[in-house]
């Protein structure tokens, strides 16, 4: 079974307002900042994806700099290149043609040479080629490559800058896309015991968790077999260093959930049975759901909570509550320290990974359209009705349906919704996420 390429990441440094968030909204096409349809999900600007050639990225912004005094600029520019360097495949360094080469520039760029990492230099605000030219050769004395002038706001340029970054996408060796074992992300917040979770699963302590200040620890990729089947596990724990702040802990989380996920085929979220699900959980499990990856909700440290027979059922519901925008997300019960339920955990992982890869026959799933259409009345506006002609299915991972209708407008968000409730009644579906596209065509073709 051919592995599906997973999106390379392109990461975004540099200082306040040269132009990064403008440059971010014209390549993704100014609509990364609300997920429409997926309700409970509020979106920072820090991830989207930008489709160039043929080739789809995931372009990262590394996060905010507070503009208080030259140093702090620099400690916070040095904090964003090393997450760059972190989770990226090709890192923007941005600049500014009008604000010139600073100090703080020609340090980041030392960090960026130093790393080995592809860097696509970019000189933003260069309104006229001709007249600015030579203030863009400036930039050469960087060090790190050629400089590509751009204008974000007035879009020149980027044709060229991207691609010089698709430029540097790994190839697609043959290797890579043999490799059929499940890839599991293992997700959530500081100190829920993702990485007890994995020692425990590897029955070794591997992960060992660093409290020494400056030790970086990229996402680490671990094999663990069971039952004779091979799983890797993707880890996401080990924040960089103790003194962070608390803001920007939250912004490399969420980055370097994305970078996870982005890699993964089953996303494991793991929520903190003592403290219960939060606000910052869902702002995890939204990119999964983003990215449309089969889901396991799983609730570490269950031996800690007193419980009577009710509390299960009262503990899901809340989590359902509060990540109602996931109803299809399988959850379980376990304990890191004890080992409690963690075999179940392979099987929940077998059981998505098949969901999230099934084909259902094109002919099975037009009879169960048929059956919806008929037990719910498509709706209709000003007289005319919504009439739904054809369904298939386009592609997995997740399994994506196409559906045609004679007017698209019609097909509102809840009619989508009942759709796909009939289907998962038919298949189960448990545990993955499933997209409808809509196309119209006219009648009687």
């Amino acid at each position: 079974m051919a592995k599906k390429k997973n999106r390379p990441i392109v990461a975004v440094v540099g200082r306040p307002n040269v132009g990064k968030s403008t440059l971010f909204n014209v390549l993704a096409g100014e609509k990364i900042a609300i997920v429409k349809d997926s309700p409970g999900i509020t979106r920072d600007r820090i991830y989207a994806d930008v489709n160039w050639l043929d080739q789809t990225f995931t372009l990262i912004d590394t996060g905010g700099i507070e503009p208080d005094s030259n140093d702090i600029i620099l400690s916070q520019m040095r904090e964003q290149a090393q997450i760059a360097i972190d989770t990226a495949d090709v890192i923007l360094f941005m600049v500014d043609v009008k604000q010139g080469l600073v100090d703080a520039d020609a340090k980041v760029a030392d960090m960026l040479r130093r790393s080995h990492k592809p860097v696509v230099l970019v000189v933003n605000k260069v309104d006229s080629f001709e007249k600015m030219m030579a203030d863009v050769y400036e930039f050469y004395n960087l060090g790190i490559g050629e400089p590509y002038p751009i204008s974000a706001v007035n879009r020149l340029g980027l044709g060229e800058m991207l691609d010089e970054v698709i430029g540097y996408f790994p190839e697609t060796s043959g290797v890579e896309e043999e490799d059929d074992r499940i890839r599991v992300a293992i997700v959530g917040k500081p100190n829920v015991g993702k990485s007890s979770l994995i020692n425990k699963l590897l029955g070794e302590n591997r992960l060992i968790v660093s409290d020494i200040a400056g030790t970086t620890r990229d996402a680490v990729d671990t094999e663990i077999t069971h039952n004779g089947k091979d799983y890797i596990f993707i880890d996401t724990a080990g924040l960089r260093r103790k003194n962070k702040i608390k803001e920007e802990l939250e912004h490399y989380m969420i980055v370097r959930t994305v970078s996870a996920v982005e890699r993964a085929d089953v996303v494991v979220l793991l929520i903190d049975a003592v403290e219960g699900v939060t606000e910052q959980d869902a702002k995890i499990a939204g990119i999964a759901h983003d990215r449309g990856k089969a889901m396991i909700i799983a609730v570490n440290k269950w031996d800690a909570i007193e419980k009577d027979n009710k509390t299960v059922n009262e503990y899901s519901a809340k989590i359902r509550q509060v990540l109602s925008f996931m109803p299809y997300a399988e959850i379980l019960f376990i304990s890191a320290v004890t080992g409690q339920r963690l075999p179940k955990l392979f099987d929940t992982i077998e059981m998505v990974s098949e969901n999230h890869a099934m084909r259902v026959q094109t002919g099975v799933l037009n009879e169960i359209m048929s059956q919806a259409v008929a037990m719910q009345q498509p709706p209709s506006d000003k007289g005319k009705r919504l009439r739904l002609f054809y369904i298939t299915q386009v592609s997995v991972k997740p399994p994506t349906f196409v559906i045609f209708v004679n007017d698209k407008e019609l097909m509102h968000f809840s009619y989508t919704r009942y759709i796909e409730n009939q289907i998962r009644e038919a298949f189960g579906f448990q545990g993955t996420p499933l997209k409808f596209v809509i196309r119209e065509r006219k009648e009687g073709k």
